[in-house]
């Protein structure tokens, strides 16, 4: 039987990833693929937690006049309803799984406790994070490297439209060229939008790798758990 080399991880979904082709909401189908090798990985035996962004509902303020905070907390309303589709579709797969939310929302969902979600792990449920961190100015990103920090999962997977990381855009440079291994600091000091400056700079501090790589093959989130050498490692140097 194959062995995975992490135990438990931090996965990063964008908003995006859930809305494939349509662009916008959520497409079940897409949905479904992404969960089908969480399942597997959750078959496994690793502890897996999930943050997710809101992108494919709401994209930061709608005017330059409308209030940062409340477009932060619009956004957050939107990480919570990306949350509670995952979860329907895990338990379709048969995956056990809970959601909590950095604000409180009872009826729907368990609000954030720290032991009580390292417990949900414990016992192989999958945990998705809703509502980013539950303060304004901060991204999922840094949500996802809090949650992380907090729950002491071993690496965080983020999930994204490109294999890795570049020096530049390889969507509009083809010359691009991809880096297999990062240290935080050249993250940090080149600007290389691995995920923001917080987010990094938390990963930095408390030693915890990123690995990038492309979710348009959803089943990259397993190899990556059976250490396959796929995306970008960021790591200390």
């Amino acid at each position: 039987m194959v062995k995975p080399v992490y135990k438990k991880i931090m996965l990063k979904l964008s908003g995006e990833s859930l809305a494939g082709g349509r662009g916008t909401g959520i497409d079940a189908a897409t949905v479904a693929k992404i969960c089908e090798p969480i399942r597997e990985c959750a078959r496994l035996g690793v502890q897996i937690g999930i943050v997710v962004g809101g992108g494919n509902f709401w994209r930061g303020r709608t005017s330059e006049n409308m209030d940062r905070t409340r477009a932060d907390h619009i956004g957050m309303l939107a990480t919570a309803m990306n949350a509670l589709a995952l979860t329907d579709a895990l338990e379709g797969l048969g995956v056990d799984a809970r959601v909590q939310t950095a604000i409180e929302m009872n009826s729907i969902a368990e609000p954030y406790i720290r032991g009580r979600a390292i417990r949900h792990l414990e016992k192989g449920r999958v945990v998705i994070f809703g509502c980013g961190t539950g303060n304004p100015y901060f991204s999922t990103d840094t949500a996802a490297a809090l949650r992380a920090a907090e729950i002491e999962a071993e690496v965080i997977f983020k999930a994204t439209n490109v294999d890795g990381v570049y020096d530049c855009d390889p969507r509009k440079n083809p010359n691009a060229v991809k880096y297999d291994t990062l240290s935080y600091s050249a993250v940090l000091s080149d600007n290389l939008q691995v995920m923001d400056a917080a987010a990094a700079s938390l990963c930095r501090d408390n030693s915890i790798p990123i690995l990038v790589f492309n979710l348009n093959e959803p089943e990259n989130i397993l190899r990556a758990v059976l250490g396959e050498r796929i995306g970008t490692l960021v790591q200390e140097s």
